[in-house]
């Protein structure tokens, strides 16, 4: 080795060590800053929910606040996209959903769970078919007729195009044999608010999201997407009991730049857990009508890579675009 050359390699070791060294401490004295929660929906919805009931519980467990910060838009994609784009250092976590699994198989995005490091599951609630109180269906069977009277009139409202909801939407249409004319928002408080201005006739979402409108007396569940009743609607019945073979849940929680140093994620998966643990969460995704659904990062990617092949398979038997 040259003298130059030893001189390059030396520098060069430097300069590694020294950026090892720097990640190290940041890493260390993480948090330092306020940590910024990305939601990748419209204010208001269960996504939205599940992370303001975690960003103020985990105060307790964290030097530094949550704030969460809404990013609508493409069925999640920008929010996701903006976790993504940031430097990863855990000052940016995503609250990522159903969707993560949905997007790629419509081929709308370069990314996947893969590019993520999978925190923790907080949350996962059915799918179900909601209207407003005052209508004419008393049934799923009184909706589906309609749809086969005029089809392609009956107007579902869902969280945006490609969504988890857009998926159930599409699912239910295809066991029950009936063509709905969807129509996409930003998530699904701004569908349900369409609904109660009568400008849809039904809207796909979780029973929780409708809880308010439901419990308020402004709107009806006509059933679930779900194996068995939803606890807190034991009333509602589910498609499989109608006849129709549709089961569709939406999932939600944590992940991180897929690159975000170890101890790092070692701090944000103790404080989730720990966090998830707490009465104080739990309750209040209860009192949103929330089901609360603990799993660590290991197992929620699992549940991710699943939902991604089955929903892959169902855009291409549907043809979804």
């Amino acid at each position: 080795m040259t003298s130059m050359r030893r001189s390059e390699f030396l520098v060069l070791a430097s300069a590694t060590a020294c950026a090892a060294f720097t990640g190290g401490a940041a890493a260390q004295s993480f948090p330092s800053r306020p940590i910024e929660i990305v939601v990748p929906v419209a204010p208001g919805g269960g996504t939205d929910i599940v992370a303001r009931a975690f960003a103020e519980v985990a105060r307790k467990y964290l030097p530094q606040p949550m704030v969460v910060l809404n990013r609508p838009g493409a069925s999640g994609a920008i929010g996701m996209q903006e976790v993504l784009n940031a430097r990863p250092d855990g000052y940016k976590v995503g609250l990522v959903y159903s969707d993560l699994a949905i997007l790629p198989g419509l081929k709308r995005v370069r990314f996947s769970s893969d590019d993520f490091n999978m925190i923790a599951l907080l949350n996962a609630d059915p799918g179900s078919v909601v209207v407003p109180v005052d209508s004419p269906w008393r049934s799923i069977e009184d909706m589906v007729a309609e749809a086969k009277r005029r089809p392609g009139t009956v107007k579902l409202g869902n969280s945006g195009p490609g969504s988890i909801w857009h998926m159930a939407a599409a699912a239910m249409e295809d066991k029950v044999g009936a063509e709905f004319l969807h129509v996409p928002f930003t998530g699904s408080a701004p569908g349900l608010a369409a609904l109660m201005g009568n400008h849809l006739e039904a809207v796909a979402t979780s029973p929780g999201e409708a809880s308010a409108y439901v419990q308020g007396g402004k709107m009806r569940i006509l059933a679930v997407m779900a194996e068995e009743r939803a606890s807190d609607f034991p009333e509602v019945p589910t498609l499989k009991e109608r006849g129709f073979d549709v089961s569709v849940s939406v999932w939600r929680g944590l992940a991180v730049h897929h690159s975000t140093p170890a101890p790092v994620v070692a701090t944000l998966t103790e404080v989730a857990r720990r966090t998830a643990e707490d009465p104080a969460f739990r309750d209040a995704l209860a009192r949103a009508s929330l089901t609360f659904t603990y799993a660590d990062g290991d197992a929620f990617r699992a549940l991710a890579n699943h939902d991604r092949e089955v929903f892959r398979q169902l855009i291409e038997r549907l043809h979804i675009e």
